[in-house]
């Protein structure tokens, strides 16, 4: 048995901190179901939707340069410098914008990144903040003017983020950049302040976001709202900013080119296969890129995939190599050099310009890579791919139909995006109800032991159930299902959904536990065992506490509350001594 210093002494060494760095735990407990504090630093609202702005010119000596940065720009400098600008074959006159994605490199979570990963939680999975990469929006204009040497007025206005929010940053951009190159740099400072005033970028609530003396109104969609855009009411004096569940932009403007293959392209990011899209310009090539990454969704794409990428970024080495085989990435390039560097890769995409595309594309067959010798060559896909599923003509003649008759195209983007959903969820529904099936049944979770495990994946077992429960229950379509599937099980799509999967069921289990040992009656506990069996009991409740919180687990309302309720009876059973050490904040 234990003397009441040697309890006082463990107790101290056990020191238990927030990992964002906030409270001690039992401070934290005293408001669990609270929203976290809001932002207060200078500069704090900003970071939570922007990383930096900048501009990005062209000298004669130098190539493309940063001019400007608002807030700091580290060790990528660099890579936005190139990436800002389209490169000299695409010939951009006038305004454009595209977007592009690059690593960020290894930093220290900080508490605000705590604080935004609390108001992500709810975002549908698609639209939550990219950890390991940046992205780009960039507002680039190219006019003539024969008082420069280069006889071209050449700058871009990019915005870097964290944030995979492409509809909404073009919209700003396109209310920033205007008035940038007319008023210089105080117009983005006064951009800078307005944007430090924004309230947190959190699911589910309409945000009102002023900005260069005008209002707008965005709503992020959450992760329960039916997959589409959320609606906005608009008015003169207020903006209204729609921001689609996934990051496409045109969509079925991206598929025309290719449109008889957009089935096989289904197939093949489902897959992570290796891709390249060959574009005459940055806009082309980020649009068709982003529409490729979100034709999966729901499902996220757990690959890398790079709208615009260039001879200069840091990845062209490990990306081009011919000693290995390509990555798991999807490229979107336009330097005619590419043709040649990347024509051992096993899938390419030929896009020709968009503007110009005033029907469908002929109906064309899959071309073979040795036809693709330049970044010339007609539109088409390029592979040697043969897709598990039989082609739906279907879909190909609803969507031919509308373009004779002229339908809007939101029209036709909202059927193409619901045939696609219905894909993918027709796909997935099988996954998720077997891996609904290795969770242990509820009876088999007790207070005072550990929660059980999950039953593990069975490849075998898995395919088993297709015969009676596969995707022929909801689609119409026909073909080599399980080849599917296997194929699918060997890719990243899959390891990534399957840890997804598996973390939320874990935390369900550790919810249901949680729930289970606040309906224990505790008071017949500490009557039944020792002083030191008591304390272990606080420390047990209190670790279980800061996890709740830490990883949000998804226990009923007012659980967190009554699990309070109980330390704090459990506390005063104990001697005086103890109550008081018991009590104080934990040290970090």
């Amino acid at each position: 048995r234990e003397s009441a210093g040697q309890l006082a002494r463990r107790l101290r060494r056990r020191g238990i901190t927030d990992p964002c760095g906030g409270r001690s735990g039992a401070a934290h407990a005293t408001a669990p179901e609270e929203e976290p504090d809001p932002l207060f630093l200078p500069w704090d609202r900003f970071s939570a939707w922007l990383h930096c702005i900048c501009v990005v010119g062209f000298d004669l000596e130098l190539g493309q340069a940063v001019e400007v940065s608002e807030r700091h720009l580290s060790d990528c400098k660099t890579s936005i410098c190139y990436l800002s600008f389209p490169d000299s074959n695409s010939g951009c006159l006038g305004d454009t914008q595209f977007c592009f994605r690059f690593r960020q490199a290894a930093v220290r979570k900080s508490s605000l990144g705590c604080f935004l990963d609390h108001c992500d939680r709810d975002a549908p999975v698609c639209l939550k903040r990219d950890q390991g990469h940046f992205y780009g929006y960039v507002y680039f204009r190219q006019v003539r003017d024969k008082s420069l040497k280069r006889g071209y007025f050449q700058k871009s206005l990019v915005l870097i983020s964290k944030l995979p929010y492409v509809t909404f940053f073009h919209s700003l951009l396109k209310l920033i950049a205007p008035e940038y190159f007319e008023k210089q740099e105080p117009c983005l400072e006064a951009a800078c302040n307005d944007i430090d005033r924004w309230p947190a970028p959190c699911p589910g609530k309409i945000l009102t976001l002023p900005i260069m003396g005008v209002v707008m109104k965005l709503r992020i969609p959450t992760c329960y709202d039916k997959l589409g855009t959320s609606q906005l009411v608009q008015s003169t004096q207020v903006r209204a900013v729609q921001l689609p569940f996934v990051l496409e932009a045109v969509f079925v403007m991206c598929f025309y080119p290719v449109f008889f293959h957009i089935q096989m392209l289904w197939e093949l990011v489902l897959l992570g296969e290796a891709l390249v899209v060959m574009a005459p310009s940055p806009a082309e090539s980020s649009d068709t890129v982003l529409a490729l990454v979100s034709c999966i969704s729901p499902l996220r794409y757990c690959s890398d995939f790079r709208p615009y990428f260039t001879i200069h970024d840091s990845e062209f080495k490990e990306y081009t190599t011919r000693t290995q085989a390509p990555p798991s990435v999807i490229l979107g390039v336009t330097n005619p050099f590419f043709a040649k560097t990347l024509q051992h890769w096993p899938h390419i995409i030929r896009i020709g310009d968009m503007k110009q595309t005033g029907e469908m594309a002929k109906h064309m067959k899959v071309k073979k890579l040795k036809n693709l010798k330049t970044l010339d060559s007609k539109p088409g896909v390029y592979s040697a791919y043969k897709p598990f599923l039989n082609k739906d003509e279907d879909i190909i003649k609803q969507l031919q139909k509308g373009v004779h008759q002229k339908r809007p195209s939101a029209a036709q983007n909202a059927i193409l995006r619901r045939y696609f959903l219905e894909l993918t969820q027709s796909f997935i529904i099988p996954l998720e109800r077997y891996v609904a099936s290795l969770m242990p049944l509820q009876k088999s979770i007790s207070p005072w032991k550990s929660p059980p495990q999950l039953r593990l994946f069975n490849q075998e077992e898995f395919m088993k159930t297709l015969e009676k429960a596969g995707p022929q229950l909801t689609s119409r379509l026909k073909g080599d299902w399980i080849g599917l599937y296997r194929q699918f099980l060997k890719s990243p799509n899959f390891d990534g959904w399957f840890r997804n999967r598996r973390k939320e069921m874990m935390q369900k289990l550790e919810a249901l536990h949680l729930e289970a040992l606040c309906d224990e009656d505790l008071q017949l506990r500490v009557q039944q065992h020792t002083e030191v069996e008591t304390v272990d009991l606080v420390l047990k409740l209190k670790d279980k506490l800061i996890q709740a919180e830490r990883e949000q687990l998804p226990v009923r309302t007012g659980t967190l509350a009554k699990l309070q309720a109980h330390i704090e009876y459990v506390i005063l059973s104990l001697p005086e001594d103890l109550q008081g050490i018991l009590h104080k904040p934990s040290t970090p």
